[in-house]
């Protein structure tokens, strides 16, 4: 008889279900997805439906329900962090006692209620930053490794470095709360005028368009920094301990003015900041994994935790640490902590063996929902749209590479929905690279944000070390980790343009993929993981000579990226996309004669808060 194992990631940030049935990932996804709420914290009910139904099972067959972290031990933090700083930070935590006095501190009870039944054995709670350690590990394609996790705080600890051996994993040591490399990050973008626990892709972005010429400052007040990566920080800078904000009078002081105005205008300082915590930054997480090699040996380095989605400073582990190679979870955030905690309780607690696969387990990541063709065309009739059926993979290859050479804007829908916060081909917009204005028409006619903001390259896996400084045996699966653009790909810029006025520059043969600094943010693409994706572009490549493709999520600024053919249909309308590929079928809104009314500013709004 089968072993399940449920994994819950939730009520505090991008709630998740992940479901093992003996030991192997049956499914995995974000509730976000289904409720169309962005980083939704809530319970994750349906992603807990999708997870049972792809397994055939109910809530009475499951074994064990492994919740990502200890609630008590996170409220004995919050408790002691309040009373060290009383009176100061009442009205926080006014805010903060009725929430946990009335449901986190039970949490079994609030889980059964939720499931509608206990688990056959027993609920588990590992440690937050245990959870996203296993989740790093067990699904990774390494025997053994070493294990860093970073992120704003779990319980007590912010940093952890720990080694995974076979079919066990522990963590060796940790730095604890209020000190958190994630919180100092999240400070910044706090500061800049971004959302804290959302916009700190949108700094990290924002950076290269600036000077870190307020690294000594950083460096000076805020974050002492050891050769090991370990650091300290002045508190004295910082309001989360005791606030509801991330700064203090004496931060804003130490920088010349107060936090910027969200959607206010963006400054050369503004871009200065970010260019100065982002490498500060890269600095802990490159000395970070230098004493993670040093302490356990290991040749190969797992990464998890909110700090691991920064993919530049993944790339300067992948290119300065001593690590022969690195794996990044994909769900690196919150939502990852339900799988890693479900795997703890498999090889952990239950001592299961662990098998491990030559790329690794987690199947592209491609674990959530997909739907049949016939579903689909049934749906696309009721609506009256006019649709193309490609009956053959090489006629829909053919049509929809001739349709991106034509500087067409794709949305791409096909099989299972990513897990994590990446589009990786399934839910995918997609464009020709090599295009000049695509960035700006991506970002201000269908994402409907910010024109600075970059796109990430897809690219042929056999071709990427020749558009990019990343070696051959290296891979990016998840988009991960940003490389250079290689010196023989770029194009003469004139110097003396500063910030914005960067973006005017034409600075590759793919400059939409292009950032101001050379980089770019890539994501490997083979036939194992996306055979589909893979031969749509093969096939742009016969046609043009070039492997690369832009690819974003499917989805308009504040959206999660789109779930449902009805959520594809409905952001397709919604902004100036050009095309729509539901599995086998293309559909173009040149061809339509009429079409599902959809009130573009209405949509927009529901979204355009992020």
């Amino acid at each position: 008889m089968s072993t399940y194992i449920l994994g819950i990631s939730a009520f505090y940030h991008d709630s998740a279900a992940a479901l093992l049935r003996d030991g192997e990932i049956v499914a995995a996804a974000q509730e976000e997805r289904f409720t169309r709420k962005k980083h939704d914290p809530g319970f994750p009910a349906r992603a807990v439906e999708f997870s049972l139904q792809q397994a055939g099972i109910t809530a009475k067959d499951l074994d064990f329900v492994a919740f990502y972290d200890k609630p008590i031990l996170k409220f004995h933090r919050l408790l002691e962090t309040y009373l060290a700083f009383a009176p100061v930070g009442l009205s926080s935590f006014k805010r903060m006692l009725p929430v946990w006095l009335g449901d986190k501190l039970h949490m079994r009870g609030l889980l059964t209620k939720s499931l509608g039944s206990k688990p056959k054995n027993r609920y588990v709670f590992p440690e937050h930053h245990e959870s996203h350690a296993a989740s790093a590990f067990f699904p990774s394609p390494f025997e053994e490794a070493a294990v860093v996790t970073m992120d704003g705080v779990g319980e007590w600890a912010t940093t952890s470095l720990g080694v995974g051996e076979g079919n066990r994993m522990r963590l060796l040591r940790e730095i604890r709360f209020p000190h958190s490399l994630g919180l100092l990050y999240s400070a910044f973008t706090y500061y800049c005028g971004f959302k804290v626990n959302s916009g700190e892709y949108k700094l990290m972005g924002l950076a290269p368009y600036g000077e870190p010429r307020f690294e000594k400052p950083i460096r000076d007040h805020l974050i002492d920094i050891r050769e090991d990566g370990s650091y300290r920080l002045d508190l004295s800078y910082f309001n989360y301990c005791q606030g509801l904000t991330m700064t203090s009078p004496k931060f804003h002081a130490l920088f010349g003015m107060p936090p910027r105005t969200a959607e206010s205008q963006l400054e050369q300082v503004h871009m200065d900041l970010a260019a100065s915590i982002q490498k500060v930054t890269e600095d802990v997480m490159l000395k970070t994994a230098r004493h993670a090699h040093k302490v356990t040996g290991k040749k190969h380095l797992c990464l998890a935790g909110g700090v691991a989605l920064n993919c530049v400073g993944n790339g300067v582990i992948l290119r300065e640490s001593p690590f022969e190679k690195i794996w990044i979870q994909p769900a690196a955030g919150d939502a990852g902590g339900a799988l890693g905690a479900a795997q703890l309780v498999w090889h952990n607690l239950l001592g299961k063996p662990r098998t491990v696969q030559p790329t690794d387990s987690q199947r592209g990541s491609l674990l959530g929902p997909k739907y049949e063709s016939n579903d689909i065309k049934a749906f696309l009739d009721a609506q009256g749209v006019i649709y193309e059926e490609h009956k053959t993979e090489e006629a829909l290859a053919d049509r929809v590479a001739h349709l991106i050479e034509q500087e067409n804007v794709i949305g791409w829908f096909q099989g299972p929905m990513e897990f994590g916060p990446r589009a990786l081909g399934s839910r995918s917009i997609i464009g020709d690279a090599r295009s000049p204005k695509m960035q700006s028409v991506m970002n201000l006619k269908i994402k409907f944000r910010e024109s600075f903001r970059p796109f990430a390259p897809i690219v042929l896996r056999e071709r990427a070390s020749e558009y990019f400084d990343i070696e051959p045996q290296h891979d990016s699966p998840y988009m991960l980790i940003v490389a250079p653009v290689r010196h023989e790909k770029r194009k003469p810029v004139e110097t003396g343009a500063v910030g914005l006025d960067k973006l005017k520059q034409l600075r590759s043969v793919v400059p939409a993929v292009t950032h101001v600094d050379f980089s770019a943010r890539l994501q490997t693409v083979d036939g194992e993981r996306n055979p589909r994706l893979a031969r749509l572009m093969r096939r742009f490549e016969e046609r043009t000579g070039c492997p690369v493709l832009i690819n974003t999520s499917f989805n308009v600024r504040g959206e999660p990226i789109v779930c449902t053919p009805q959520d594809a249909l409905r952001c397709c309308l919604g902004t100036e996309m050009d095309v729509l590929v539901l599995e086998n079928f293309v559909i173009r809104r040149a061809e339509q004669k009429s079409l599902p009314v959809i009130d573009r500013d209405k949509y927009l709004a529901a979204f355009q808060l992020d």
